[in-house]
């Protein structure tokens, strides 16, 4: 059976079409499901009741299960998610001054291999449905409804590689930004990739508004072939042409994100060579403490480290932003909370 969760409007409306119905319907499925939160198909009083036969035949709004929370001291609230057929997945809600952001997972594992990062200790096992994004958002945005808030920021940055799963996070995207689903704006959606230079230039052409963040974390080849794998694949060399390509066509700025890992990537030498090698694009870097991980031994940069850091990029002609730190009293490092639960 197929999940009403899984068509984007667009989608939708040709599914709608391919029923012998009018393309309308789509428009009235989204508002019960986006707008009024009813997922019973017998409640959508504005469908005649032949039509609703047709829908609970063919298509479930089958969500997914919480199976542990974690509520930090800050407001960070960080959920294991069961699927449908089993797997775990993590998804996190952070609230901003400027409202709270959902990060979510793209894949159950990844196979990115990243040195420092908790999600690669599970190797991938596979792609995320577009129903199953959806639900992340939706169980923290119901969350939230019950303090009288929403959801008003997406980053696509937890578990996985969005790139690696393109079509169901484009599709993913599309809901979120539609104006009969979520109604979330381009400009508050961040898709972040550890840099598939074709994906990255296939995603220049679909010509979205959202945000588009690079995980880099280091300035040579030498060092970003040790933390990142994927760069052996796609140099630097590779992937700054790709990132101003994407600017060119986007006309939009790309952040660049660079973890501090102590006396592995945060001298002064790894600073000016970031800045040598960001300055022909026009992004910016956010910096962000590293989050300590027991199996890989990293440790976080020390705070004087991090802010001679943010200030050499600011004095050298880079806008840079430390990140603000969430969820320290929990399992903060993404990847980390999945992992704990599948040893048990």
């Amino acid at each position: 059976m197929k999940n009403i969760f899984d068509y984007s409007y667009s989608s939708l409306e040709k599914e709608m079409i391919a029923l012998n119905q009018k393309s309308f319907r789509a428009k009235q499925i989204y508002s019960w499901i986006y707008k009024k939160g009813v997922y019973n198909f017998d409640l959508m009083s504005d469908i005649n009741k032949s039509f609703i036969e047709t829908l609970k035949e063919n298509y479930s709004t089958s969500l997914i299960d919480v199976e542990v929370m974690q509520e930090s001291k800050d407001g960070t609230v960080k959920c294991l998610f069961k699927l449908e057929d089993g797997e775990k997945v993590e998804g996190v809600l952070m609230h901003y001054v400027y409202g709270y952001s959902v990060c979510v997972s793209s894949q159950v594992g990844c196979n990115m291999s990243c040195a420092f990062c908790a999600s690669g200790l599970l190797k991938k096992k596979r792609n995320l449905k577009t129903s199953e994004m959806i639900a992340q958002v939706l169980y923290f945005d119901s969350y939230l409804k019950k303090k009288g808030k929403s959801v008003t920021h997406v980053v696509i940055m937890g578990t996985g590689e969005p790139f690696d799963n393109y079509d169901n996070v484009l599709e993913f995207v599309k809901t979120l930004n539609c104006p009969y689903g979520l109604d979330i704006g381009a400009r508050h959606i961040t898709i972040s990739t550890c840099g598939i230079v074709p994906k990255i230039l296939q995603f220049a052409d679909e010509k979205l508004q959202v945000n588009l963040a690079i995980s880099l974390h280091a300035s040579t080849n030498e060092l970003r072939n040790i933390l990142m794998p994927i760069n052996k694949t796609y140099p630097l060399e590779e992937l700054i042409p790709a990132v101003m390509e994407y600017e060119k066509k986007s006309n939009r700025q790309v952040t660049f994100e660079y973890i501090l890992i102590k006396k592995i990537n945060d001298s002064m030498v790894d600073c000016k060579n970031l800045r040598d090698l960001i300055y022909p694009t026009h992004g910016y870097v956010n910096l962000i403490p590293y989050n300590p991980v027991i199996e890989n031994g990293y440790e976080r940069s020390d705070n004087k480290i991090v802010n001679r850091f943010h200030n050499y990029l600011l004095d050298n002609g880079i806008k840079s932003t430390i990140r603000k730190e969430f969820g320290s009293d929990i399992d903060a490092a993404c990847g980390q909370l999945r992992a704990k639960h599948e040893k048990k």
